[in-house]
């Protein structure tokens, strides 16, 4: 096995362990936001990560410069919409259509990457993306698939984590990494305040009870800083298709962690969509001969 592979792998493997990571810490997020608005918890979240990363960073600053400050103003702005446009979908359809809605920037990732950057996508990675979308669709969705305004926010949301995957791809080629996400950080924290302050009943003076102090700290860690540092490195040794595949196991994750931990409970489709979704995991990392 050559180089150039066995960093491939590396880079995918730590990508499934960024999905597990915010899988696991989806449940801990919902205890949260019960009682602490959402825009809120996400300036707290990414005001802590932004922080930590300054922290991290701190031998990068001579990386600093406009064209760096752009790319994490544009992967910042991708991002936090996409958390705003999903958050206002839930509001009005439900929860498990907006996970498989969301989940859909497994297919729009190849097509934007073709359509925009006229990238070729590999057929085993395609086809994996069509059994990621029928794993997810048996895991999470448990009511009429219709097409309404929450549909349509969401679906706009899922384009936004689809850009996002896939600018980030070409942003962590051409500037410091580290400096990238920083100003990712930054970017998100700056607009979660302005939407906190203008949508949120309380912005500075939240309950700080155990379950947010929790949440807000683990993710900020763990769902954040690690995150989307190991998205933004590792992405330099992948294509941002196989990224999308890998990520669909989040939800995987979340239902196996809501099950040992929560004492949800996971139906027999739902756990064959698990399958179909680590299958399609598996065919992203196969080759045809043809395509070696």
């Amino acid at each position: 096995m050559n180089r150039k592979k066995l960093l491939e792998l590396r880079a995918d493997f730590l990508l499934l362990t960024v999905a597990i990571a915010w899988g696991v810490t989806f449940l801990m997020v919902q205890e949260a936001i019960e009682t602490v608005p959402v825009y809120s918890f996400l300036f707290y979240r990414f005001l802590i990560a932004t922080i930590l990363m300054a922290i991290i960073a701190y031998k990068f600053y001579d990386k600093i410069n406009k064209q760096t400050i752009f790319y994490g103003f544009v992967l910042g702005t991708f991002l936090f919409s996409a958390f705003a446009t999903q958050t206002f979908g839930l509001a009005y359809t439900k929860s498990s259509i907006v996970a498989f809605i969301t989940g859909l920037n497994v297919i729009l990732v190849p097509f934007f990457a073709y359509v925009i950057f006229k990238d070729h996508v590999r057929k085993m990675v395609f086809i994996g993306s069509i059994v990621a979308v029928i794993g997810l669709y048996l895991l999470t969705m448990s009511g009429e698939l219709t097409l309404g305004f929450g549909e349509l926010l969401t679906l706009i949301c899922s384009a936004l984590f689809a850009l996002q995957i896939l600018f980030t791809d070409k942003y962590s080629k051409k500037v410091n990494v580290f400096m990238l996400v920083l100003f990712q950080f930054l970017t998100v924290t700056i607009y979660s305040l302005i939407f906190s302050l203008t949508l949120d009943e309380v912005t500075f003076n939240v309950s700080m009870d155990g379950a947010f102090l929790k949440a807000v700290i683990v993710t900020s860690v763990f769902a954040t800083v690690y995150a989307f540092l190991i998205q933004t490195y590792m992405q330099q040794f992948t294509t941002p298709t196989k990224t999308a595949i890998i990520f669909t196991m989040e939800p995987v994750s979340a239902g196996v962690y809501g099950y040992f931990v929560g004492n949800e409970l996971l139906t027999s489709i739902q756990i064959l969509g698990a399958v179909f979704i680590i299958f399609a995991v598996l065919l992203a990392e196969l080759k045809l001969k043809r395509e070696k």
